[in-house]
């Protein structure tokens, strides 16, 4: 009896907190209402088997209990028991595979107007591309990867000279214009994921995969990794603005081509260079610029700043001890840190630049480091 009590108990609790919890769905900024309606369907179906399953269990639990002289009825079978079953069964599994299907459908059929860019995911930073004037992306390959070509694009063809390159964790889009997003992935599992756009897909080594969107909405809005790629995953994060015509335009004309960034075209100042390297590469995934705690140290008031390290030593983070943790950081692990960073092959310049950005941070003198 007491049980068939906890069982009715759970059910009555379970629809109390679906309808009184604050927990809701963020409000939708694109076309994809499809699969809100999707969603509602599938919980709508599956509460009302869980219901009636539970409130069927908890009445056997009362109606056949044990009871002094009681004896149980055997009944081999019930084929019409069976059919109804079957029946609701397979009504029940079609509601819910039928509404996803059709919007299966519609999400992998790209309108042919839509726009393209391309979101490259890494441990644990995003990076985007957007073709340019001749809306044509130009080649990739991971043999073309370095540190002046974190994307692999070929030097060589000629479609990829005017890529737009986008500096920053900003991607910024047109509003009510369809776009079509390609995914890669330069090392694990990840998943690019915008939870006001509904729409999300995986992105997988060594494949190129899609999925499309039409923003409807003015605004910034997060962009999440929704699959666990290591333990800097709950850091990996980027933004999407959408925005008008003339505002998007002007964004788009600050952006640099890929021609650009092989002749040094980008380059504003060594701590301007710093900062736009240090956001590019995603060093700011692990490593916070305010003050807030973070996966690794944080960079606010750091240089010149006396370390803890774990083998009870100390090191002053002056610029030959920064340049060592970016090239080499199992050397020196600060105490109280993982041992997760992986090495950067920067250039001279380039942590030259970092370096100076990282001073820039700390107050006290100006950088020393040499433009």
């Amino acid at each position: 009896m007491a049980f068939a009590i906890i069982l009715v108990a759970i059910v009555v609790a379970s629809v109390l907190f679906h309808f009184l919890s604050p927990w809701q769905a963020t409000p939708l900024a694109s076309n994809w209402g499809s699969i809100d309606t999707t969603i509602t369907i599938t919980f709508v179906i599956t509460a009302i088997f869980f219901v009636l399953i539970v409130l069927f269990v908890a009445y056997c639990v009362y109606k056949f209990r044990a009871r002094p002289g009681g004896r149980s009825k055997y009944e081999p079978e019930n084929k019409k028991l069976e059919w109804w079953l079957i029946g609701i069964t397979t009504v029940g599994i079609c509601g819910l595979l039928a509404p996803g299907l059709v919007v299966y459908n519609d999400f992998v059929n790209v309108p042919a107007e839509a726009d393209e860019f391309e979101a490259v995911g890494e441990q644990w930073r995003w990076s985007y591309r957007l073709p340019g004037a001749d809306k044509q992306f130009g080649k990739s390959s991971v043999a073309n990867m370095n540190v002046d070509n974190p994307l692999g694009l070929d030097p060589r063809d000629p479609a990829g000279q005017d890529d737009v390159m986008v500096s920053g964790h900003q991607l910024h889009l047109l509003l009510d214009q369809p776009v079509k997003a390609l995914l890669r992935s330069k090392d694990v599992l990840h998943d690019f994921y915008v939870p006001e756009f509904r729409a999300k897909m995986d992105l997988i080594p060594s494949q190129i995969t899609y999925f499309w969107f039409t923003p409807t909405v003015l605004g910034t809005f997060d962009i999440l990794c929704a699959e666990y790629c290591g333990i800097g995953h709950y850091n990996m994060r980027g933004q999407v603005v959408v925005e008008d015509r003339e505002s998007y335009q002007q964004w788009l004309s600050e952006q640099p081509t890929f021609a650009q960034t092989l002749t040094g075209g980008t380059v504003g100042g060594l701590i301007a260079q710093g900062e736009k390297l240090a956001a590019s590469r995603g060093c700011l995934a692990c490593h916070s610029i305010d003050g807030s705690s973070s996966l690794g140290p944080g960079w606010l008031d750091l240089f010149g700043r006396e370390e803890s390290l774990h083998d009870g030593t100390q090191a002053i983070a002056d610029a030959d001890y920064l340049k060592e943790s970016i090239t080499d950081p199992a050397a020196k692990i600060v105490a109280g840190y993982p041992a997760v960073m992986a090495a950067y092959p920067f250039s001279p310049e380039q942590l030259d630049s970092l370096v100076a950005y990282i001073q820039s941070l700390s107050s006290g003198d100006a950088p020393t480091v040499k433009e």
